[in-house]
């Protein structure tokens, strides 16, 4: 059994930088940054493609996942050793997705501001992720590959067979597969390409950060731990974009293609291979606190933004920010970004208080 000798923080480090990110899109910092330069390149990368394509922000949503399948095999393993059996642990697992769900829909009707019915957060579909990678967790490293390839095989049979009228074309917009199952579900489309069983594929991102989490906590020498983090990730590239590139399977984060998938799958096993390599080998880790303290409060913030941020807190910082600002002179864009990252700072500084204190909220 693997021992938990000191944690692993590029796990936290970059769950972190995960919900920063999220956070700074919440304050609503990309989009004044791309008003005063709507021209930069670089900023585009910052929204998501708008279908077949890949940005570096369409990574975002599965480095969620996947952190979360981390986080999720070290909790299990920290259970084990205090010798909590994984039937004991079910029920608060479930219990668990069954919150994660209540609030993915609620989330929902906050923005509606009604009731309403959509599956479409990211937090419903990371309740089914973490139900599958848990029920599949005590199985060997390679029968969960297995698994997590056949959801994505599944995934493919389910676009490519199943010939609706109206749907039968599976990576046009609104014309899908994923579409159609909306309309079963929920009476609906999104008007943006979304469909809710993306929940089917990207599990498979959820069960990778379960393997990476047992990687990381397991005795293998440091350099093994990074050879097989580079291995795995750059396969995953290249699995992606040979898929898209030979014209098998487009690259399409709205509808969470198998293509994207891999490639996205194999960039966040990359990136977490980059941290791990500064943080936990090199012990470069001076600045790590900025995104630790965001990190151990993951869902707390991230509830927090896409609620009382997004309604009413990024409203009130422009009254005393961007407003004043714009009365001495400034441009509205430059008001607008001051607002922003005062609204992400002092979101941060909840975080950081909070952790200074000891406090961690948890589903």
């Amino acid at each position: 059994m693997e021992q938990t000798v000191k944690r692993v923080q590029s796990l936290d480090i970059m769950r972190g930088i995960i919900m920063i990110l999220l956070a700074a899109e919440s304050c609503r910092l990309y989009d004044s940054l791309h008003h005063a330069l709507p021209d930069n390149r670089l900023l585009m990368q910052f929204f998501h493609h708008h279908w077949h394509g890949l940005h570096f922000w369409d990574l975002v949503q599965p480095a969620f996942m996947f952190m979360a399948g981390a986080a999720l095999y070290l909790s299990y393993n920290k259970n084990l050793q205090k010798g909590i059996s994984w039937q004991a642990n079910l029920s608060k697992v479930s219990w668990r997705c069954l919150r994660l769900m209540l609030c993915g829909v609620g989330l929902h009707c906050v923005y509606a501001g009604a009731l309403v019915w959509e599956l479409w957060n990211v937090l419903t579909q990371l309740a089914f992720t973490t139900m599958v990678a848990y029920l599949i967790i005590r199985l060997s490293g390679k029968a969960q590959l297995l698994i997590s390839i056949l959801l994505l095989v599944l995934t493919e049979v389910l676009y490519r067979t199943i010939h609706i009228p109206g749907f039968e074309q599976p990576f046009v917009d609104g014309h899908n597969f994923g579409n159609y199952m909306d309309m079963m579900l929920m009476g609906k489309i999104n008007s943006d390409g979304w469909v809710a069983i993306n929940a089917i594929p990207t599990a498979a991102h959820t069960i990778w950060g379960v393997l990476a989490g047992k990687l990381l906590i397991s005795k293998l020498p440091q350099r093994r731990k990074m050879s097989i983090l580079f291995i795995a990730g750059v396969l995953c590239l290249i699995i992606g974009f040979a898929l898209d590139l030979s014209h098998i399977t487009p690259i399409i984060k709205r509808i969470s293609t198998s293509a994207f998938v891999f490639a996205s799958g194999g960039w966040v096993i990359l990136i977490l291979l980059g941290i791990y390599w500064l943080t936990d080998i090199k012990a470069y880790n001076r600045y790590a606190w900025i995104c630790t303290v965001v990190g151990m409060n993951a869902i707390f913030i991230y509830l927090f933004f896409e609620t009382v941020g997004a309604q009413w807190f990024n409203g009130f910082i422009h009254i005393f920010i961007g407003q004043p600002a714009m009365a001495m002179g400034l441009n509205t864009a430059l008001a607008n970004i001051m607002s922003a990252l005062a609204a992400l700072v002092a979101e941060w500084y909840l975080c950081y208080w909070l952790y200074k204190n000891k406090i961690f909220f948890k589903l």
